[in-house]
């Protein structure tokens, strides 16, 4: 029997090399090995299959075995390293469409717990008052400590209409709450617009999808026209990042270049390998991405001079901080909000087979000025609070994750910022009980502090400038 499990282990043992190798050609084609393979792992591997293979309780499918293996080894690398079955990579790729079924909530794994990392606007989670940094600990009445993250959010998919009751472990509460969220088809409208008072506008961007660039362009040759429809220029422009979770790289760059000149640096990224290290300027060749033709044509050219204020918040992240990041070290326009999240690591899409992928986190990216953002983010050039008394919410970022990568420089230490609101006092009406199942503020409505800000901001520049 020994002797069988050992040909049997040698045997596997070459056929997970091959794998190895056959994985390394298809994804680093052309590169030189920096290494051979770990002989004496992959034999306490093989090992380790055998036992499972040979006495687990209940028999186990070789490929469901070697799915495991692949999303642990991933898991543990960073937070945002993952293997995706056949469920997950066509999930990823709808997604980035704009239209995907769930909850509407961005999530990670921390201490064998599901964390919310901020829920998208607009979403049933939203809407039912889930917030960033809380945990997940049921499912319906199935505990989430033991599942993996892709199969947490498998169960929190489902068809629209159908429920799921959730339970949250929220800081600064006695006990958990149970919410019960409806599940809906979940379209982002990735742009939105308005125009304010007095002659300035507000334009929104809610995720980085395929179309947001050149979604943008159409939102902005609104606000620059009159009701009549005839061209008008605007005072100022609010670009609100704010709870943005990031998106596709193209989309930011197309969303930088409508306000940069033309050949920008917008941002970098950094890499071990050489396909890594690139430069993203605002280029046709760094924004198109199969449209045919340059959308940013159709921007009013006044669109390059206007003042702008960038609104973020913790829920800033990934695309929405490269943008915020540009056009600061560029001073084309003024960052206001509090720190952005931090993530500001390059992913990369890796298939395995036609149905299946490995998202692997592949460089950092850097700001024009050669700032990281990772586990930094963005520090706001005018810190304001979300409202007059101060934030109710502590946010989740980067740098609170586990296994977070560093940022590079060899800190990732949350920069000092005194804010320019206090925090709140104890017994406002903002920490209330009865406030927990309530959503944020709605940007853009008459109780934003924020963009109230903003806009006086903006005014204030106006006046300085006519003067």
């Amino acid at each position: 029997m020994r002797t069988k499990l050992r040909q049997f282990g040698l045997v596997f043992m070459g056929l997970f090399a091959g794998i190895l190798i056959s994985v390394q050609y298809s994804a680093v084609a052309q590169k030189e090995a920096t290494g051979g393979l770990p002989l004496h792992e992959l034999r306490a591997f093989a090992d380790a299959f055998n036992a499972v293979k040979q006495g687990y309780v209940e028999p186990v499918e070789d490929g469901k075995l070697i799915n495991h293996a692949i999303s642990g080894m991933l898991s543990n690398l960073d937070p945002h390293s993952t293997y995706l079955d056949a469920d997950a990579f066509k999930d990823l790729q709808v997604s980035t469409q704009g239209e995907f079924g769930g909850l509407g909530i961005e999530v990670g794994m921390e201490e064998g717990l599901i964390k919310v990392i901020a829920p998208i606007e607009d979403t049933p989670a939203w809407r039912a008052g889930v917030k960033a940094g809380d945990f997940i600990v049921k499912l319906d009445d199935t505990p989430v400590r033991g599942m993996t993250l892709n199969d947490a959010v498998k169960k929190m998919r489902g068809k629209p209409k159908t429920q799921i009751k959730i339970t949250i472990a929220r800081k600064g509460e006695t006990k958990p709450l149970e919410i019960i969220i409806t599940r809906d088809k979940i379209k982002v409208q990735s742009v939105k617009s308005k125009a304010l008072e007095g002659g300035y506008g507000y334009l929104r961007v809610t995720q980085f999808q395929e179309e947001t660039a050149a979604d943008v362009v159409k939102h902005m040759d609104k606000l620059f026209k009159n009701k009549e429809g005839k061209p008008e220029p605007l005072k100022g422009l609010v670009l609100d990042l704010r709870n943005d979770p990031g998106g596709l790289l193209h989309g930011a760059v197309g969303v930088a270049a409508a306000f940069l000149p033309t050949g920008t640096l917008i941002t970098s990224t950094d890499g071990r390998t050489e396909d890594a290290r690139r430069k993203y300027l605002a280029t046709t060749e760094h924004y198109l991405h199969g449209h045919r033709e340059d959308f940013l044509k159709g921007l009013p050219p006044e669109a390059k001079t206007v003042p702008m204020i960038v609104l973020v918040n913790g829920g800033s992240a990934s695309a929405s901080e490269i943008v915020a990041g540009a056009l600061q070290d560029h001073q084309r326009a003024v960052v206001m909000g509090t720190q952005t999240f931090g993530k500001g690591s390059v992913q990369t899409i890796l298939p395995l087979s036609q149905n299946t992928a490995i998202k692997l986190t592949t460089a950092r990216y850097y700001t024009p000025n050669g700032r990281s953002i990772q586990a930094k983010g963005i520090e706001p050039d005018i810190t304001v609070e979300e409202t007059q008394n101060g934030t109710t919410r502590e946010r989740l970022r980067e740098a609170d994750l586990d296994r977070h990568l560093d940022n590079g420089k060899g800190t990732t230490e949350k920069p000092a910022t005194k804010p320019a609101t206090p925090p709140a006092k104890k017994g406002s009406p903002a920490t209330e009980e009865g406030d927990a199942h309530k959503p944020p503020i709605e940007f853009a409505s008459k109780d934003d502090y924020q963009l109230g800000q903003a806009v006086n901001l903006l005014k204030a520049l106006h006046v300085t400038k006519k003067r």
